[in-house]
């Protein structure tokens, strides 16, 4: 069984239980806030890649409007809230100015392995230190999710959008442990040439090796 559910496709990639602040000033999406706090209901954002609405989107709540301006902007306040398959997609939804789709949402497991949380969360303390992020990473194996740290990670757009389409968070985590052992080398390289250009123009006390007679 579908599902009706506006949409508000974006250049990005939206996490179940992520929070998302928007400034709505499109005629089409200021009618879909609109109506979606009217009737208390929830819309999708898919992710727009390579020119084409992507199947896979992140439903999303709209918690508040925060402000509306004269002209009939908005900012607001949203969340996602579960995963959605697109089965038909409409470019207009019947007698209204935004898209919509039908739509099925997907299950997800939620089950993980906690040794291997470990093993990420290690791996993402030395990235965040080596590239200087400036964002705290999650205090304990158990309390954090791969959706949770996705978007810090590295990870382009292409990667982030693979990872909502897998549906098992063992799946999730076995994908994020992949990139970050790929990650790693590649960033400890490119410290070790940042490094070597600030000592361009600087006295080097280098000992020479020691060649054969």
């Amino acid at each position: 069984m579908t599902d009706f559910l506006p949409l508000f496709p974006l250049q990005m990639v939206v996490y179940p239980g992520e929070s998302l602040n928007l400034h709505i000033f499109e005629p089409r999406y200021k009618q879909l806030i609109r109506e979606c706090n009217q009737n208390l209901v929830s819309f999708g954002i898919p992710a727009f890649l390579d020119k084409k609405v992507m199947p896979i989107g992140t439903e999303i709540e709209l918690l508040s409007i925060e402000k509306t301006y004269p002209d009939g902007k908005m900012d607001v306040k949203t969340k996602g809230i579960g995963v959605f398959k697109t089965q038909e997609y409409y470019s207009k939804a019947p007698n209204k100015l935004y898209p919509g789709a039908d739509i099925n949402r997907l299950q997800l497991d939620d089950a993980y392995d906690l040794s291997l949380n470990e093993d990420i969360l290690t791996t993402v303390k030395e990235v965040f230190d080596l590239l200087k992020i400036n964002k705290k990473a999650p205090r304990s194996a158990s309390t954090f999710r791969m959706y949770d740290i996705a978007h810090y990670i590295g990870l382009n757009l292409d990667q982030e959008y693979k990872l909502l389409t897998i549906p098992t968070e063992l799946g999730r985590q076995q994908y994020i442990y992949n990139h970050l052992q790929n990650l790693i080398p590649l960033v400890k390289s490119m410290e070790n040439s940042r490094q070597r250009a600030q000592m361009n123009g600087h006295f080097k006390n280098i000992i020479p090796p020691k060649l054969g007679a």
